[in-house]
């Protein structure tokens, strides 16, 4: 007998990617035009730190170091600054779109749970 509600699960998970790596910006400018990429850790989120002179920071960083006196001392010679930590491939770009992609997860996830309780 084939076991329904395990392979929805398993294939949820997938649809969802839980636990997987990010992909970040990587790159220190003025102008936001930032093409360089890293590969992140899987406890990683994407860090965006603007100083107020203008220029941006874009990296991987631990998600649990997303505060503001921890990034104040890891960037010791950046007196004052406005930063911002994501956990979406590439959200740390000059412009933050949504793509749409996690509503479409869910809502996949929704059809193949109800299907699998036919």
């Amino acid at each position: 007998m084939t076991n329904y509600p395990g392979m929805c699960l398993v294939f949820c998970f997938a649809i969802f990617g839980l636990g997987s790596a990010i992909r970040c910006f990587k790159c220190n400018d003025y102008t936001g035009s930032c093409t360089n990429t890293q590969d992140c850790s899987n406890d990683d989120a994407c860090l965006k730190l603007t100083e107020t002179g203008g220029q941006t920071t874009r990296q991987c960083i631990k998600y649990s170091d997303c505060d503001f006196n921890r990034l104040a001392q890891m960037f010791p010679s950046v007196p004052k600054f406005t930063f911002d930590c994501c956990t979406r491939d590439l959200c740390n770009g000059a412009t933050s779109i949504g793509t749409g992609k996690p509503l479409l997860g869910l809502l996949a996830s929704l059809a193949v749970m109800w299907w699998c309780m036919q």
